[in-house]
């Protein structure tokens, strides 16, 4: 069972290796592809008001719930291919963020 990063992408790196995928996983394409997912994402919530988008119907959220899958996908796929270790890429953006946008006292 997948419960972590790491564990996600070996099972994509198998996943993509069982069907010959890895010459087309670079990151110029895995970059794209991401896009394109991001975009079917964000096709879901692009009339709905801010209050619609907090309640989604189930179906809706099931399809809501498979372009977040397919997002993050392609972007695990994208940092392995990068040599990019997203938890720490994520935790020093959030010391810039920090710094850069610092909390009211």
């Amino acid at each position: 069972m997948v419960t972590d990063l790491i564990t996600l992408r070996n099972a994509l790196r198998d996943f993509a290796a069982a069907r010959h995928w890895q010459a087309y996983h670079t990151p110029k394409n895995l970059a794209m592809a991401m896009i394109v997912e991001a975009a079917e994402l964000v096709e879901h919530f692009q009339w709905l008001t801010p209050e619609e988008s907090l309640n989604l119907s189930e179906e809706k959220r099931g399809e809501v719930r498979d372009e977040i899958a397919d997002t993050l996908i392609y972007l695990v796929e994208l940092s392995d291919q990068c040599g990019i270790d997203m938890i720490a890429a994520a935790r020093d953006k959030i010391k810039k963020n920090a710094m850069k946008y610092p909390a009211p006292s």
